[in-house]
């Protein structure tokens, strides 16, 4: 399944919310440096779909807020 994600880094909470189907936003408690805040965003995606951090892949926006993933349900 492929969903768009909006991440929020550096936030108060983590948290997913659903904003529309296949359409989502992240908010981690994670920095942007180092590649944080995608791993942080890949381990909520994993933990909100039931679903191994394995099973979740970034496609597209590495270096950006606005991202794609494909998650293997």
């Amino acid at each position: 399944m492929l969903i768009s994600v909006k991440v929020i880094p550096r936030a108060k909470i983590n948290q997913v919310i659903e904003l529309d189907k296949h359409i989502y936003k992240v908010k981690t408690t994670a920095t942007a440096t180092q590649n944080k805040a995608n791993i942080a965003v890949i381990a909520l995606l994993a933990k909100h779909f039931g679903v191994k951090k394995s099973a979740v892949e970034l496609i597209s926006g590495e270096k950006y807020k606005q991202k794609r993933f494909n998650i293997e349900i």
